[in-house]
Formats: C-alpha cells, sequence, structure tokens
C-alpha cells in the first residue's frame, strides 16, 4: 500500500511539472502551422550561445538573432590591450560561423518590443515575429548617475567599459602621458559587469608605466570597501608593483560623487584629484532594449525565474547574460554563455510542450596582473530562493598564500586556453 501511495504521488509531481510546462508553453496550433520563432537580441557571448544553442537542439526552429554590430569585440582580455599587450583585432569576431549553423543573422539594431503582438521592431522600421523571445541585451552606462559625466565626457575621461574605441582612447591616453603622471581609475559600486576587472586593469596599467613611465602613479578611487580575490590583488601589488598603487577605499572617502571634465577632476566626500588620465567607470544597467520591452525593473536589471530564464515580469521573454538579477551569479563571460546554452535547452523543451531540466551554472574569471602571472575564480549555480546560489563546495578558487609564481604562471597559460575556447565556442 505504501509503494501504491508513493507512486501516486509522483505520478501527482509529475502532473504538476507538466501543467507548468504547459502554462509556459504557447498554444499547440501555432507550431502546427509552422515551426516555431524564437528571436535572440543580442550578439554577446550569451545572445550568440544561445542562438547556436537552439539550432543544435532542435534545428526546426526558425531562430533569428538580432545585432546591429557585425563585428562583436570581447571585454574578457581587453585589459591586456590598454597596456599594450595585446592587439584588439584578438579581441573581434564574426557571426559567420552562427549563420552558416542555420541562425538568421540580422545586422539592425531592435527597437521596440510589444509583448502582446509578439514582435520586435528593428531599426528600419520593420518588424519580426517571435513565439519567444530571448533578450541578451549586456549592459548600458548610467550616464546620469554621476553628476559631471556624460557621453561627451567620455571623450576625454573614457570609461572603456564596452570593448572597442573607448579601449583604444584610454591606450593613447596612456602612451601620451608623460613620466610622472598620475592614472585615476574611479570604480562604482556593485552590480557591475565584471566585477574584478577593475583591479586587473589598474595591474596591467601598473604593468606598463613599470616599463616606460616607472615614475608615474595609479589612485583607485572605489566606491565600496572590499572586492572579489582582494588579498590576491594586493598581495601581487606588493610583489610587483610596490608604491605604485594606490586605493582608497569607500569607508576611507573613496566614492567619486562627480567628476570635472574640463581639468580633469574627480571630486569625492573629501577631497579632489587631478589626474593626467582619469578613467571613469560609471554604473550600469540592463542594455536599453530590456527597458523597452518592459523586463527592467526600477533597478535597472531584469528579474527571471532562474528555472527558466523567464522575465518575472513580461511573459513569453526570458533573459540572460549581464542583464539579469542574477544573486549570487556574477556578470561575466563566462556566465553569460554558460546562461545561453541553458536557456536555449529551456525554451526548446516549453516549445515542445515538455519539462525543462533545472540548469546548472558555471562561471569562471581569470585576472591577470602582469604577462604569465594569473589567478582565478570559478564556482558553479544553481536556482535558490528564487535566485542563483553558489553550490557549495563547486568550483576553484587561487590561493592567496602560494609557495612560488609556477601556479600562477600555470593559470596565465589556462586564461589563454580558457578565452580561445569559450570564443571559439560561441562564434566559430
Amino acid at each position: 500500500m505504501g509503494l501504491l501511495r508513493l507512486m501516486a504521488t509522483r505520478r501527482n509531481v509529475v502532473r504538476g511539472f507538466a501543467a507548468a510546462a504547459a502554462s509556459l508553453a504557447l498554444p499547440c496550433p501555432s507550431y502546427a502551422r509552422s515551426a516555431a520563432r524564437v528571436v535572440v537580441i543580442g550578439g554577446g557571448f550569451g545572445g550568440a550561445s544561445c542562438a547556436r544553442a537552439l539550432r543544435k537542439v532542435d534545428s526546426k526552429l526558425q531562430v533569428t538573432l538580432v545585432e546591429p554590430n557585425r563585428i562583436f569585440t570581447a571585454c574578457p582580455f581587453s585589459n591586456e590591450v590598454i597596456a599594450g599587450l595585446r592587439d584588439i583585432k584578438g579581441q573581434q569576431f564574426g557571426y559567420d560561423k552562427i549563420a552558416a549553423d542555420g541562425v538568421t543573422v540580422i545586422a539592425q539594431a531592435a527597437t521596440k518590443v510589444d509583448p502582446q503582438a509578439r514582435t520586435v521592431g528593428l531599426a528600419d522600421g520593420t518588424s519580426l515575429p517571435y513565439d519567444r523571445l530571448v533578450l541578451a541585451p549586456g549592459i548600458d552606462l548610467r550616464f546620469d548617475a554621476l553628476p559631471g559625466y556624460d557621453e561627451t565626457s567620455a571623450t576625454k575621461m573614457p570609461h572603456a567599459w564596452m570593448a572597442g574605441e573607448q579601449t583604444l582612447l584610454l591606450r593613447r591616453q596612456l602612451e601620451a602621458m608623460e613620466d610622472g603622471g598620475l592614472v585615476v581609475l574611479a570604480v562604482p559600486a556593485t552590480p557591475y559587469r565584471c566585477p574584478p576587472a577593475p583591479y586587473e586593469r589598474a595591474s596591467l596599467i601598473a604593468h606598463y608605466l613599470k616599463a616606460k613611465k616607472p615614475r608615474s602613479k595609479i589612485l583607485i578611487l572605489d566606491a565600496k570597501d572590499g572586492f572579489s580575490q582582494q588579498r590576491l590583488f594586493e598581495n601581487a601589488w606588493k610583489e610587483f608593483y610596490p608604491g605604485m598603487i594606490e586605493r582608497i577605499a569607500l569607508s576611507q572617502g573613496g566614492r567619486v560623487v562627480s567628476v570635472e571634465t574640463a581639468t580633469n577632476t574627480l571630486v569625492t566626500d573629501f577631497g579632489n584629484y587631478d589626474a593626467q588620465v582619469a578613467n571613469v567607470i560609471p554604473p550600469q544597467k540592463a542594455g536599453r532594449i530590456a527597458a523597452l520591452a518592459g523586463t527592467a525593473d526600477k533597478t535597472g536589471w531584469c528579474p527571471i525565474d532562474p528555472e527558466t530564464f523567464a522575465s518575472k515580469l513580461v511573459p513569453n521573454i526570458h533573459v540572460i547574460g549581464d542583464a539579469v538579477l542574477g544573486g549570487a551569479i556574477p556578470k561575466s563571460a563566462s556566465a553569460a554563455q554558460a546562461e545561453g546554452k541553458a536557456c536555449a535547452g529551456v525554451v526548446a523543451s516549453l516549445i515542445a510542450g515538455t519539462v525543462p531540466a533545472t540548469p546548472t551554472l558555471e562561471s569562471i574569471c581569470y585576472n591577470t596582473v602582469m604577462p604569465g602571472y594569473a589567478f582565478s575564480l570559478s564556482a558553479n549555480y544553481r536556482s535558490r530562493d528564487d535566485s542563483f546560489a553558489e553550490l557549495v563546495g563547486s568550483g576553484f578558487r587561487s590561493p592567496v598564500n602560494h609557495l612560488s609564481g609556477l601556479r600562477m604562471q600555470e593559470e596565465a597559460v589556462r586564461a589563454q586556453s580558457w578565452f580561445k575556447t569559450i570564443t571559439v565556442e560561441t562564434f566559430g
């Protein structure tokens, strides 16, 4: 009798899951007429991976990738471009291989989403119908969040937080600076894209200055007290760049409250700092199309169901990558790629009317402090309490107290290998 009760209970659970999947799925007649249409907006690591994976999961799906840029410029390793260690061409990737997989690639900006009509408006005035929409819009910079800093200011005080021309501008400014100059980095409070990246940037700029302009200094003005892998960074600074990098934390008066572009001045509550080169990283939010689609809340980010990546605000829309309110999972390239692949499986399952698997996501972040010396942080994440939580005991953290630099040299080799792998998997 106990076994019969157990079997009945299991049948009820399965029926419950199936009902939940059916409530998210579209009516069957839609698919009887033609193959399901999935539109993906955003061609970064998340969106490109999702579009490609959708075709691999179900070749009958009509998958369209909407991305205005014909060339994607990757942010991972772009700090090496700033430091003169890497050519920006090594950061650039096209979409030909994705198109070869059967994805329709449209090189236009998405300007509107109509959730009722299930259409995406394009810059040329045309529109695309969809059955499911995946948003992978990345981030936008909040130019309204820091008094004195706007898009025009960025031409003098670059943010270099979207890889491309801004990356090269910051590099040119460092090359033009006289020896003995002060480089100031303004770092925002979290959340922002790639939490340890500002400190990697400071490290690699220090490497450049040590070789080319050794009397120069770097000042980090930080809007928070602690940061990811802080002890590893600080130990490396003491070992390789003694006396060159100074950081002022939030509690010490490090939060930048405004800037004065004309004089390259950064203003804090406790003092003003005049820089020869000012790298201002402003606060961030989800990319613009997220707000236009109605998937961003008052925080500027997109709340989702971590089981399905479904927007909590708009039906039949999924959001992945840096734009999401993801709990513990970081806004990183590897996390975005993992979300893209997992979301493809979820969307295909929902279209087929089957129960999607609960995704387990992996994120790994490599930080380089000088050529041949890096450390990493990785972990696995799964849904818990309506968000993503780190699985206890998963992943790897570079040890703070290492016996020699050999391990860090090995990490640097793995970092290069990881970048090659993730770009090939995503863009071909």
